[in-house]
Parts: structure tokens; C-alpha cells; sequence
């Protein structure tokens, strides 16, 4: 989201074409080309999650992400920055890995409106420091001449600051991961995590009252035959049978008619939805026309705005999305359902595209707020839309076991929409300047958007499904896991329907308690 305020110039700077219809072609293509890398490699996130687990996925999207950003804020020119695009998207196709754990931590449907929005949120969060980060921090010799002098690094990377910035956030969140991020996949969860070990040693070193640290100390000052937990014998895995587990489902098995329905909406809302994201940048940062619009279709123009300016505005939509998550989202899908607030967003995207070029023929004192207005209803569309449809497929699927991958293959769908969009639609935006239609990508999109809507009518609501049939198949892998250890307690607490947001931040007890070792013990007779 960083690099959207600062793109078009970007590709300027690189001196390919001073033309601005080949600049948007370029612009698209470094938008595009994470996608594109994304789609290649979604699948195989997906699949090989449910063979490794969770969370090394998503550390490895992480390191890969760091790595690209920097790659990309040093890059001189434009094959480099398509590279640095292209390896983020190869190494963090995770975004089903990431659906896939929410689905597994939240099993509850009356819990799932709140626990889906969760990504949403943050993606709000990160939207507005993101795009305020890159709009700010670019070119930060022009921008700040007093700070950033001319010859410096900065001045030879101009765009090299808002990376560093934000591949700093990524290391954290790397960390962050690596101590507190529990495994979620059923079959994973159980083995050892040293990562997750350090996390609760540090936890239990800085986070308790003294007066627990010295309980402890003295607990441990104690001769060994007055720990109970250190007699207390651990029951042999080699002892307990397990009944043999369920024969795997394939992914062709696994992707029903309506999964597919689900999966080719999905790519479809990704398609147009990403268009926009590359095309209205473009628009703010387009010169004004100077010659006169012919309506009702022929007109050409933009805002001429700086990168700071669209930095501000991109922020702004992360806010008005923020409040739209936390308010509007759980409300309407209360009351319409999952599937019909899916299509009532969908069927008002069309008319949302069509309107959008008309912005730069508004008078000067209404152009601004009628950015605002597209940009709120677009961020509510977006927020009603996204999680729903991982719900939708959520419940849709047939077995937990292949939740992965069909959030794999759910997300390669999408990331090739969302690599194909930026791309079409700016060759689509040079033709229509070239012609004088500066809206002509904006109603291609407006009929992409009415065929996704035409094709929800062949969506079925999946819950009675989902609650029947789903169950009993995790019902039935749950009972392969018979001897194994306790599960942990947001397992636990998301099957008897506690609302669990995340898997992260859970601490465990820092010491065994005496009370839990008559659970461990073997009952006699």
C-alpha cells in the first residue's frame, strides 16, 4: 500500500517515457507484478501448509516481504523494481495461509463476522500508515531540504526511505511472529516451538508481579522430593492406539461446484478491485485537461496532485475503512446474511466504476469532497465484500483438512486478477487518452464488476452445510488425534464457541500448576 502515492513518479524517475500514457502502462506493470508472482505460487503456499503448518508460512511471507521492500527502494530502474515486486509475491503468497487460520481459530459462525474482520482491521491500519509512510517519506531531498542534503543516499534512491521504514515494521512483526504466534493447523500444534517457548520465557521473566517471581523462587529453593511435578510420570504415546486417520480428501474432490462459484468471485472482486487501486492514484496525479470535455463520454484530466497530497487522501480511505469494519460490516451481515450482503455490494460496484472519471469534471470546490465520497463508499464495498467471501468459502468447504488449500487456490486466483487488472487496465487507460476517453478503464472495470455480480446469482448459502456435514468431518479428524496432548486453549476455546481474534498473544502459565497434574498422571486400578 507505501508504494501507490509514489509510483507514478517513480516510473518517471526512471526516465523510460516522458509520456504519461506510457507511464500509467509502467505503473501498472510494477503494481502488477507482485501479483503475478503471487499467483504462482499461492497454490503451493497453501498446499504445503497443511503438510508444514501455519506459522513457518507465514514467517517465511514475512522475511520475503523485508527482503523485497528493500530490493525495491533501491532499485535504479525499471527491470529492478519489477524483479523486487516479483520476489515479495513469490515469498508471501500467504494470504489464504492467513484465511486458513482465522478459519481454523473461529469454528464458530455466530463469532466469524467479527474474527474475519480482524484482517480487514489491520489491512485498515496499515493502509493509512502505509500510505501516509510512502507519500511522506518520498523524496525526502525534495521534501525535506533541510533534514536530507543533495549527494546523500537518499538523494540517488529517492524512494529508498518509506521502504527502509517499513521493512523495519516487517522485522518486527517477523519477531513478533517467531515468540508469540501459536500453530494452528490441527495435526502441527502439538510439536515443539522453541520460538513460542522463548516468547513464554520472556513473558514470564518481564511480565509477572514480583511477588510471583519470588513464589517461583521459592518454589524452586524447594529439595526436589517436594516438587510434585518433577515425580509426576508422563503418559507414554507408544501406549495409547490411535484409530488409522481419515484418507485425505484431494483438492479436486474438495472443490465443488459452489467452492468454484466462490473462487471465481472472489478473482473477479479482486480484478476490479485492484484497478482501482492502481487507476486512482494515476488519476490524482494526471495534469488537469486544458482542452474541453465533450460529454457525455469524451473527456480527459486528472487532480495534479503531489505525492504528499495522495499520501494523505490514501490514508484517509484506511480511517473511513476502519470505521466502516468496526460499525457497518458486522450489522449488515447480521441482518442480510453472508451471501446476500455479498451480492447487494457487488450489484452497486458497477455504477461506483462508471461514476469515478466523472470526478474531474466537477467544479474546483466540490472535486475534493467528491473524492471523499467515492473513496468512502468504495472502502465500505470493500469492507463488506472481502470477508464475506471468505466466509463464503469457509463454510463452503467440504473438510478442514483441504481448508488450506482451497484458501491457496482461492488466493492464486485472486492474486492473478489482481496481477492482470493493474496491467489491462493501464493499457486500456493509454488507449482511452489516446483517444481522448480518460474513463474508458474505468467502464471496462464497470463491466467486469456487473458480470461478478450476475454470477453471485448462482452463489448458495453454504452454513446449514457448514454446520452439519463440516462439522462431523472435523469431528472425525478430531478423533484421530485420541492420546495426544491437550489442546491448546484457543483450540479449546474456539470449539466450545469462545471468540478467539487471533492466535497470537495467548500467553500460556509460565510454571505448571499442582492443580494440572492430575491431569497428566495415569489413573491407577
Amino acid at each position: 500500500m507505501s508504494i501507490f502515492p509514489y509510483i507514478y513518479y517513480m516510473v518517471l524517475s526512471f526516465n523510460i517515457s516522458h509520456d504519461e500514457h506510457q507511464t500509467a502502462i509502467y505503473a501498472g506493470m510494477v503494481t502488477s507484478a507482485f501479483a503475478f508472482a503471487e499467483f504462482s505460487t499461492g497454490l503451493l503456499w497453501g498446499r504445503l501448509s497443511d503438510k508444514v503448518g501455519r506459522k513457518p508460512i507465514l514467517l517465511t511471507g514475512l522475511a520475503g516481504t523485508g527482503l523485497s521492500m528493500l530490493m525495491f527502494g533501491f532499485a535504479p530502474s525499471l527491470p529492478v523494481a519489477l524483479v523486487a515486486r516479483a520476489l515479495g509475491g513469490l515469498l508471501n503468497g500467504n494470504i489464504g495461509v492467513l484465511q486458513t487460520t482465522v478459519a481454523e481459530v473461529v469454528t464458530v459462525e455466530a463469532h466469524q463476522p467479527r474474527a474475519y474482520s480482524i484482517m480487514p482491521f489491520v489491512w485498515c491500519l496499515g493502509s493509512i500508515i502505509g500510505a501516509g509512510l510512502g507519500g511522506t517519506l518520498a523524496e525526502p531531498v525534495k521534501n525535506y531540504p533541510s533534514a536530507f542534503q543533495p549527494g546523500t543516499l537518499f538523494d540517488h534512491y529517492p524512494y529508498l526511505l518509506p521502504n527502509l521504514v517499513c521493512a523495519f515494521v516487517v522485522v518486527c512483526s517477523l519477531v513478533v511472529g517467531i515468540l508469540f504466534l501459536e500453530e494452528t493447523h490441527e495435526d502441527k500444534k502439538r510439536r515443539r516451538d522453541l520460538g513460542l517457548e522463548l516468547g513464554q520465557w520472556i513473558l514470564c521473566k518481564f511480565c509477572r508481579r514480583p511477588e510471583e517471581r519470588i513464589s517461583d523462587k521459592d518454589e524452586h529453593d524447594q529439595p526436589p522430593g517436594y516438587r510434585s511435578t518433577e515425580a509426576s510420570p508422563r503418559p507414554s504415546y507408544a501406549q495409547v492406539s490411535s484409530p488409522e486417520p481419515p484418507r485425505a480428501m484431494s483438492l479436486r474432490e474438495a472443490l465443488t461446484p459452489q467452492v468454484l462459484l466462490i473462487i471465481i468471485g472472489y478473482g473477479i472482486l479482486a480484478f476490479h478491485t485492484m484497478s482501482f487501486e492502481q487507476l486512482f492514484p494515476v488519476l490524482l496525479s494526471r495534469d488537469e485537461s486544458k482542452e474541453p470535455a465533450t460529454l457525455p463520454f469524451k473527456f480527459t484530466g486528472g487532480f495534479a496532485l503531489s505525492t504528499k497530497k495522495i499520501g494523505f487522501i490514501l490514508s484517509a480511505q484506511g480511517v473511513f475503512q476502519m470505521i466502516s469494519q468496526i460499525f457497518i460490516f458486522p450489522t449488515i451481515s447480521k441482518r442480510l446474511g453472508f451471501l446476500w450482503t455479498f451480492r447487494f455490494v457487488v450489484f452497486a460496484y458497477p455504477l461506483l466504476h462508471f461514476l469515478t472519471p466523472y470526478l474531474a469534471l466537477l467544479p474546483e470546490q466540490l472535486r475534493m469532497p467528491g473524492v471523499y465520497f467515492i473513496l468512502i463508499w468504495k472502502v465500505t464495498a470493500q469492507t463488506l465484500a472481502f470477508p464475506t467471501i471468505q466466509i463464503m468459502l469457509a463454510n463452503a468447504a467440504p473438510s478442514k483438512k483441504v481448508l488450506g488449500a482451497l484458501n491457496g487456490a482461492a488466493a492464486s486466483s485472486a492474486s492473478l486478477c489482481r496481477a492482470l487488472g493493474p496491467t489491462l487496465s493501464g493499457a486500456v487507460q493509454s488507449l482511452g487518452l489516446s483517444l481522448g476517453y480518460s474513463g474508458l478503464p474505468w467502464w471496462v472495470c464497470a463491466m467486469i464488476a456487473l458480470s461478478g455480480a450476475i454470477e453471485s446469482l448462482w452463489m448458495r448459502d453454504s452454513r446449514n452445510k457448514s454446520e452439519s456435514g463440516g462439522r462431523q468431518n472435523f469431528a472425525l479428524d478430531e478423533e484421530s488425534a485420541v492420546g495426544a496432548p491437550l489442546l491448546s486453549s484457543s483450540a479449546v476455546g474456539s470449539e466450545l464457541g469462545l471468540e478467539t481474534a487471533s492466535p497470537v498473544i495467548e500467553q500460556l502459565p509460565c510454571r505448571q500448576s499442582s492443580s494440572s497434574l492430575n491431569l497428566d498422571a495415569p489413573k491407577e486400578g
